[in-house]
């Protein structure tokens, strides 16, 4: 009964695992087609979070002020202030045609190409830690080029960034699904054999 539900989880594991390389092949292919409309998604989901965060935010530290005192609570409404005015300038200005949508694009860049960095630093380090396993240089070539897009993201100029960071978003999300459906698949190959002997 317990392998039976525990190759149960396996499997929905794995199909989970499928469907989220698929999507990301998908979002992919629609980022690479669409690149300035791309561009123009992030931003906007970037700014409905930031407006969600200082909403949140707002709601969290005035039910929370007696626990944190009058200075804690005071500044931390600064913070969520500062997400609600960002959340919605950016919005604003993408509402207000191409040249205004440039700054909340180009502002976001810094953003983006550190996360980069920094998942392509992770995906690096995770692959090298698994190369018992097989596929696990698709893992560290998806670092190895979140690591590119990042540093690209970053050296871009503001006039390119429009159509530049949708196609850097849909080469990265196509990476990401490659190593999804590879490397999880031998990973849960080789599950499956273990847990057959």
């Amino acid at each position: 009964m317990a392998s039976l539900s525990r190759g149960s989880a396996a499997a929905s594991l794995k199909a989970f695992t499928l469907f989220e390389g698929i999507l990301m092949l998908v979002l992919g292919v629609l980022a690479l087609v669409f690149p300035i409309r791309t561009s123009g998604v992030i931003t906007a989901v970037v700014a409905v979070a930031f407006l969600v965060g200082g909403v949140v935010g707002w709601v969290n530290n005035l039910m929370r002020s007696k626990q944190l005192g009058r200075w804690l609570t005071f500044w931390r409404l600064v913070v969520s202030t500062v997400f609600l005015v960002a959340g919605f300038t950016m919005i604003q200005q993408l509402g207000g045609g191409l040249l205004a949508a440039m700054l909340p694009v180009v502002s976001l860049t810094l953003a983006i190409g550190i996360v980069f960095l920094v998942e392509g630093i992770v995906a690096v380090f995770v692959s090298l830690s698994h190369r018992d396993v097989r596929g696990w240089g698709w893992g560290l070539l998806n670092g190895i080029v979140t690591l590119i897009l990042g540093a690209l993201i970053l050296s871009m100029s503001p006039a390119g960034l429009l159509s530049v960071l949708g196609i850097l978003v849909g080469v990265s999300f196509l990476f990401s699904g490659l190593d999804l459906l590879v490397f999880s698949a031998s990973f849960h190959a080789k599950g499956e054999a273990d847990s057959a002997s």
